[in-house]
């Protein structure tokens, strides 16, 4: 069966008629992770998520599988350790979406870091996460730094070390986690709230379930029940009990993005701001980004407001750092915010918090787990379904097996490993040819869409330009979008699918009528449903755009 909403009927019958080994709550990268781990196990998995796959905070990240280099400063070397092994495994399994980012840390006169500290932290840092030997970290003298990146502030500069991060696409992660689990059996829907749970003698076996599309409502069975729901875990605990002894803290992250014309930046930069905080300035598509904030939220997690003062801190921060880049306010094309769900500790501020996950169990049998960050997604994905996996055998003398995805590529990943992904592509480059793309097209969409691009590359005779107003490689992922990425509206596809709302607006305003004409006719959308996504739309890039 396609991953599509075109199917969700069928989705819905599967999750009525069926009784789930684990019913997962959350389709962010947590969630995603769990479904993945448990349905190569071999459990009957269910996956629900209230609005669409990676919504919440796994669309709104800096976007790099990190090491957690901040770690070290807070000592937590376990931490650094884990989440440093993490980031080749999520590379190795996805290498269409992560691929490696060498950074200049800078060190100055008076500044938070100096050559002693950075040096040896960049060693135990390589040490604890068991970096490559090839990307393993060096350090620069000053003029050195300034060949890499000569837009850098040089008074003052003493030098820098050079090391590996690696970038990816948090959403795109996330949907080929998530397809990669649907592929294995899976049952997993977008736009379906949980809003409550069913029991049974005291103990939840399952959940009730309204669909945000139709309206209707339906129950969903499971023996266990985990709680992925981020900055929402605290809602979906109030349905079955308080938080004892915990608080969650919600923390926003805001980045903003200016065109590579204005701000030509050429080296990813990781720096420390006037008061202390850790900022990355990133080049990407033609595009350099900024962030991230690190502040206390308490509105609404869906669309985080972005301020004038969240705004006017990354302006500060570029402007001390790169003093002869002149942007402002009005430079500014895009933006994200996003929260993250912390477990709180009393005194700290929201620098400082830890992002360790937390894992417990309520008295009615509801497993939540809170915390972690994107990078370790997959490890926390395992230690949780280890436990549900015990559960299941102390009470129901089910067995499954160890976790499978340490060495289990991701859709799209199978491209022979991250070392053959460039011998992939141009084993594969003649095929898209061969379909009617031309050369940048067809390298474009296998770097893209890695061992899924063919599916692509078949779709390329449906498209007939006079009747589709829109280039052909974006028709080609709006198709693809619709019939295997189970994307419901325009800003499913605009924010989550392809990232132009954050990184190519122009597109957005430019292609959003034509798309929106396109999916209202695949997908039958009624003149209210057309109304309706319309609206979201503009509204969302309004929130994107500072222009609300």
């Amino acid at each position: 069966m396609k991953f599509s909403v075109k199917n969700r009927s069928t989705t819905i019958q599967h999750l009525t008629n069926n009784e789930y080994d684990l019913v997962v709550i959350g389709g962010g990268i947590t969630g995603a992770g769990i479904a993945l781990d448990a349905v190569t196990r071999g459990m009957k998995v269910a996956l629900i998520e209230m609005q669409d796959f990676a919504a919440g905070t796994s669309s709104r990240s800096t976007k790099l599988v990190h090491g957690g280099l901040r770690y070290l400063k807070q000592l937590e070397f376990h931490v650094v350790s884990e989440v440093g092994k993490e980031r080749a495994i999520v590379y190795e399994n996805g290498p269409h979406i992560t691929k490696p980012e060498w950074m200049v840390l800078p060190f100055y006169q008076k500044g938070t870091f100096g050559k002693f500290t950075t040096s040896i932290g960049l060693k135990v840092y390589d040490f604890l996460a068991g970096v490559k030997r090839d990307e393993r970290r060096e350090m620069l003298n000053k003029e050195e730094v300034l060949i890499k990146e000569p837009l850098l502030k040089e008074e003052g500069l003493l030098g820098g070390g050079h090391y590996v991060e690696y970038r990816t696409d948090d959403a795109r992660l996330t949907i080929e986690v998530m397809k990669e689990a649907a592929h294995r059996g899976a049952d997993v829907i977008n736009y379906a709230k949980v809003t409550d749970f069913v029991y049974r003698d005291g103990t939840i076996i399952g959940v009730e379930v309204q669909d945000q599309l139709s309206n209707e409502s339906f129950q969903v069975f499971g023996k266990k029940c985990v709680n992925a729901t981020g900055p929402w875990v605290e809602q979906l605990l109030d349905k079955d009990e308080q938080m004892k002894n915990k608080s969650l803290k919600l923390t926003k992250g805001v980045h903003i993005v200016i065109d590579h014309s204005i701000f030509p930046l050429e080296q990813a930069i990781y720096f420390d701001s006037e008061d202390g905080r850790m900022i990355f300035a990133i080049p990407r598509e033609g595009k350099t980004y900024v962030g991230t904030t690190d502040t206390f939220y308490k509105g609404d997690p869906v669309h985080p407001s972005i301020t004038d003062e969240d705004r006017q801190y990354l302006l500060n921060a570029i402007k001390g750092i790169f003093p002869n880049v002149k942007v402002t306010e009005a430079d500014i094309e895009s933006s994200w915010s996003g929260v993250r769900p912390l477990i709180h500790e009393e005194g700290k501020s929201p620098s400082e918090i830890s992002r360790k996950d937390e894992i417990w169990v309520s008295e009615h049998g509801l497993i939540t787990i809170a915390g972690g960050k994107l990078t370790g997604y997959r490890k926390m994905a395992e230690t949780i379904v280890d436990k549900v996996s015990f559960m299941l055998k102390e009470e129901y003398q089910l067995l499954f097996s160890k976790s499978m995805t340490k060495h289990l590529p991701l859709s799209g990943g199978r491209v022979g490993g991250a070392k053959y992904f460039p011998t992939f592509i141009e084993s594969k480059k003649q095929e898209g040819i061969k379909a009617g793309l031309n050369g940048e097209e067809s390298l474009y969409l296998l770097r893209r869409y890695g061992s899924n691009a063919p599916v692509l590359f078949s779709l390329v005779k449906q498209y007939h330009k006079g009747e589709h107003l829109i280039p052909r490689v974006l028709w080609l992922e709006l198709k693809y979008a619709i019939e295997y990425e189970m994307v419901v509206s325009p800003v499913d596809f605009f924010f989550r699918r392809t990232g132009a709302l954050l990184f190519n607006i122009k597109c957005v305003f430019t292609y959003k009528k034509a798309i929106i004409e396109i999916m209202e006719d695949e997908l039958d959308w009624t003149v209210e449903q057309t109304r309706s996504y319309t609206n979201e739309l503009n509204e969302v890039i309004k929130w994107a755009t500072n222009k609300g």
